[in-house]
């Protein structure tokens, strides 16, 4: 085994990490060296509760044994087959469990079709091609458009980052992909539209603002709109009202406008439920999801495309109506073989149940947490095993960033949360116990005290 004790720091300024300063990095840097249940280890031997899932993706912890040996069995079978030519039985083994569990309103008579890919951004950037090309065989060439979210984040690839709305990501890589809208989001505790607003109304007057653009835009060049049914990101955390999808669905179906959800984050249980469109109970025209799919055993994900979508996809060869769209590593049989296990492992242990209940105790005890820092907590939101709170603006101006205060006290205590510069959320592993997760919410209250002073 490699000694990590010692990180070279030569080597680590060259290896690139994501959105970080290697030669900062490099004079303190923090290698991990294994996993074990909902705990990782450090090279200095540190043990710390992953309370994020690495980002959103250990939802079955760290060791599980049914998706170790679904992997290694089909590495010693076929770990690769030629993508051009035909597919596995994984592949198709994971497309079948994607069709019934994706939402009732997706199915069709020959639907939901499915594409299995790698990641998150190549998600994404799929079903935004696949959109453009659905409308130009649909009859309506024009429609190009693409409406996003600000503070969304979609991906780093050019078309899935010309998506994301936040510019810390993007702005050093400007001019992007053309043809993309961005609206605001339904930010209710720092809303656009006053405080008065109460979160239905908040939600209704953000996505009527939508239908506004479609309108304003020329409903005849507008292909779709990707929202997450979560939002988080650097630029924030968003948790929209149901009435907020609600409206969006209705305005998508007047103008002929393709609605697409990005669940790479929400999807496989985080939620509370399968996917986010079940949380919200609307569903989309596409749907894309990874991360927790896999379970961070391999990288896989996948876009669910509604029945009444795909039809549009099928029939002669020579109509080249196919979906023109591929990558190399898209349905591996390996990744397909963990989605499979990864899927069987959250229904054999009810996890997506498990998430509901153990969420709402989660809640609960942020709740208690605003109840006894006031002055600190502004404001407590979330789903399932994605909980959150945001810092009371009073107390804390934007330039305090008392988020990553929070971060760095919770590491210093052992614990891994997602924190931007105003909130802290929390989605640890879907298999977390209740006495982890009161130890992650035992550390979140000692760091609330400190910083409460």
């Amino acid at each position: 085994m490699t000694d990590t004790s010692t990180p070279d720091k030569d080597l680590l300024r060259h290896v690139i990490l994501d959105f970080r300063q290697m030669a900062q990095f490099a004079e303190e840097p923090w290698v991990f060296t294994r996993g074990e249940g909902v705990k990782v280890q450090d090279s200095t031997g540190k043990w710390y509760l992953d309370g994020l899932s690495g980002v959103f993706v250990n939802s079955l912890g760290y060791g599980n044994q049914r998706v170790l040996d679904a992997a290694v069995a089909q590495l010693r079978e076929m770990h690769f087959a030629p993508p051009l030519h035909g597919t596995t039985q994984p592949a198709l083994d994971l497309g079948a469990r994607l069709r019934r569990l994706a939402p009732a309103a997706m199915q069709g008579e020959h639907g939901p079709g499915i594409k299995i890919l790698s990641g998150g951004s190549e998600a994404t950037e799929a079903a935004m091609k696949l959109a453009r090309q659905y409308w130009k065989q649909a009859g309506h060439p024009r429609k190009y458009k693409i409406i996003a979210r600000y503070g969304g984040y979609h991906g780093g690839t050019m078309g899935a980052l010309s998506a994301t709305g936040g510019w810390e990501r993007k702005s050093v890589f400007e001019p992007l992909v053309t043809g993309f809208l961005h609206h605001h989001p339904p930010s209710v505790f720092r809303s656009l539209f006053g405080r008065d607003l109460t979160p239905e109304e908040c939600g209704i007057a953000s996505a009527r603002l939508v239908e506004r653009t479609i309108e304003s835009e020329d409903p005849e060049t507008v292909a779709a709109i990707i929202v997450e049914p979560i939002s988080i990101s650097s630029a924030g955390y968003v948790v929209p009202p149901p009435e907020y999808f609600q409206v969006l669905r209705a305005a998508c179906d007047k103008h002929n406008v393709l609605l697409i959800y990005d669940e790479i984050i929400t999807g496989f249980g985080r939620l509370g439920q399968w996917f986010g469109a079940d949380c919200f109970g609307v569903a989309p025209d596409v749907l894309c999801c990874g991360k927790g799919m896999g379970g961070g055993y391999a990288p896989v994900s996948a876009v669910i495309i509604a029945g009444k979508v795909w039809d549009a996809f099928l029939g002669d060869p020579a109509a080249r109506l196919e979906f023109h769209h591929g990558h190399t590593f898209a349905g591996n049989p390996v990744a397909a073989a963990v989605g499979c296990a990864a899927i069987d492992e959250i229904e054999a242990r009810d996890l997506v149940g498990r998430a509901h209940r153990e969420g709402a105790y989660l809640r609960s005890r942020l709740d208690a947490l605003q109840r006894e820092y006031p002055d600190v907590i502004g404001d407590v939101r979330g789903a399932g095993f994605l909980q959150g709170f945001e810092f009371h603006a009073g107390r804390f101006p934007k330039s305090a960033k008392p988020g990553k205060r929070f971060e760095a006290l919770a590491r210093e205590r052992g614990l891994l949360a997602r924190c931007g510069e105003e909130y802290v959320a929390f989605a640890p592993p879907l298999v977390t116990d209740r006495a982890d997760l009161d130890a992650m919410l035992d550390v979140a209250t000692d760091c609330l005290h400190e910083l409460a002073g």
